[in-house]
């Protein structure tokens, strides 16, 4: 393909999320034949001096401190959100009413409300060919892919149940200090919205069926963390001096809960950041009347497959998921030579950029993220209602 028309990206916020989809912006063109050519043409963030830090270190051609301004200007064609989510529903309404695509991370809003309307917003814009798609980057990682290839092409046959966790530790220091994840207003939820929304969102796409209801628990094992201190990575090191001010921790440390899918199987789903040892552990495992998946992200080049018919004394077979045949993985690196996080996201570019292209709806769409926050909703007042049966 030559000469591709360009795709003018502006991009709100550049911390974690944002270095991330800047990499997979530069990198996407560059492995994959593209409909469109990303160009990076602005990041937007309220302090000047570290949005223009970030621009020169993630390769953003200029800078806004307002993200208004950015949806203002005729040389972006789309708006990528990398904010806290109580920021989504203004940015993602305004750029769609303003005839700029949108990517914004998940989960889609901080309510079911909000997301409602997000979603009335993408599905008007859709009309005139304005479209939108919500970050669930997970899945794009080539094992979680396959495994919804084994699912469609029946080879688990009817499921039966599903089990699904998110693991991580970097909240289990008690004097970690404050950040806006921990702050309802800001975030929305916990652990609940910022990792059990991608395994409810995984659930529910590699299974093909929607969560009904769900019985559930929620728990914060820290009410109080110090508001100064030195951030390191997600977590850090709070100030433990007697006079620094400490802050209420507004969310659900741990989730835990039980669900039923629209075609029948059971599930069980947990969220924490608290189980020491386990750093990025998204586990998804799903049984059928033929056999088994099971999936882990810390072994992220591998998916485990059980055939019942084919080996039913040898169990769980391991499947490294480097060849050609294998969702995404033939643009990238001989057999054997795996993946690692960063590539989610350049798989996300590239599907969000073709769709673009070709003119027709993104998966995950709004509506699909719209369906994650209604779970997220019910389980929040199942576990306000003693854990009680709620429907989605």
């Amino acid at each position: 393909m030559t000469n591709p028309k360009p795709l003018r990206v502006g991009m709100v916020g550049y911390a974690f999320m944002g270095a991330a989809h800047s990499h997979a912006w530069r990198t996407a063109p560059r492995f994959f034949d593209l409909p469109l050519q990303p160009r990076l043409t602005a990041v937007a963030g309220r302090n000047a001096d570290g949005v223009r830090a970030a621009a020169d270190k993630l390769g953003w051609e200029s800078v806004e401190t307002d993200w208004r301004r950015l949806i203002e200007r005729d040389d972006i064609d789309l708006i990528d959100i990398c904010t806290p989510g109580d920021t989504h529903t203004e940015i993602a309404i305004a750029a769609l009413e303003a005839g700029k695509h949108v990517l914004c991370e998940k989960p889609l809003a901080n309510s079911v409300e909000e997301a409602e309307r997000m979603t009335l917003a993408a599905e008007t814009a859709a009309k005139e060919g304005v479209l939108s798609m919500c970050g669930f980057s997970y899945r794009r990682t080539p094992a979680l892919a396959l495994a919804k290839r084994f699912v469609e092409q029946g080879r688990l046959g009817d499921l039966r149940h599903v089990r699904a966790q998110y693991l991580q530790d970097w909240l289990s220091d008690a004097n970690a200090p404050m950040t806006w994840r921990l702050d309802k207003s800001k975030s929305g939820s916990g652990s609940l919205g910022d990792i059990g929304a991608h395994s409810i969102d995984a659930a529910q796409w590699v299974t093909g069926q929607n969560i009904t209801g769900v019985s559930a628990l929620l728990e914060t094992f820290v009410p109080e963390r110090p508001l100064a201190g030195d951030l390191v990575g997600l977590g850090g090191y709070g100030d433990l001096s007697s006079d620094s001010p400490r802050g209420t921790v507004t969310v659900d440390d741990a989730a835990i809960f039980s669900a039923k899918f629209d075609g029948g199987p059971i599930g069980v789903f947990e969220a924490t950041r608290y189980a020491l040892g386990r750093k990025n552990a998204m586990r998804l495992e799903i049984n059928g009347t033929k056999g088994s998946l099971a999936f882990d992200f810390e072994e992220m080049n591998v998916l485990s497959f059980y055939d019942a018919a084919e080996s039913p004394d040898a169990g769980f077979r391991r499947i490294f998921v480097t060849e050609p045949e294998h969702p995404y993985v033939g643009k990238w690196w001989p057999t054997g030579h795996g993946l690692g996080y960063e590539h989610g996201f350049t798989h996300q570019v590239v599907d969000l950029v073709t769709a673009i292209g070709e003119g027709r709806q993104p998966e995950p769409s709004f509506a699909d993220a719209l369906q994650v926050q209604r779970v997220l909703a019910a389980v929040e007042a199942s576990a306000t209602n003693s854990s009680q049966w709620q429907k989605v």
